[in-house]
């Protein structure tokens, strides 16, 4: 449970915002939460070529330790990928990365499918481990 204290963290929840964030933001972990998992069909990027729209699906999971990722931040900055031109594996890893540093989890796994253009589809998977890394 988000304690007044807690909130003071959360900068977005609870604001009207009409425009993407850079970052993501985090609430302390509920004990016993051993994995969180996001997932949503409507991440939009431009191609880095092309520059014609792509659309993803992104699954992102993870296993907190302290911190667990607010759900509208997420949102927010993934919405900063509309207006970017990206290629689905840097998305991933991009993802990927954001969520260890905001939440330090123990580990995360990214994963962006990009829905077909010219027959392909392309699936991208960034995992970071905390362990393994040294942290």
């Amino acid at each position: 449970m988000t304690t007044s204290d807690d909130a003071g963290e959360l900068t977005v929840l609870g604001q009207t915002v009409r425009h993407p964030i850079d970052h993501v933001e985090c609430f302390p972990a509920p004990e016993n939460v051993t994995t969180v998992r996001f997932s949503t069909d409507e991440v939009l990027s431009l191609c880095p070529i092309t520059g014609q729209p792509d659309i993803s699906r992104l699954v992102i999971e993870y296993s907190p330790d302290q911190r667990c990722v607010e759900s509208k931040s997420l949102k927010l900055y993934l919405w900063g990928f509309r207006d970017r031109k990206a290629f689905c594996e840097a998305m991933a890893a991009e993802i990927a990365g954001e969520i260890m540093r905001a939440a330090a989890p123990h580990d995360v796994r990214a994963t962006v499918t990009q829905h077909a253009r010219g027959g392909i589809v392309i699936e991208a998977v960034a995992e970071l481990d905390r362990a393994k890394a040294g942290g």
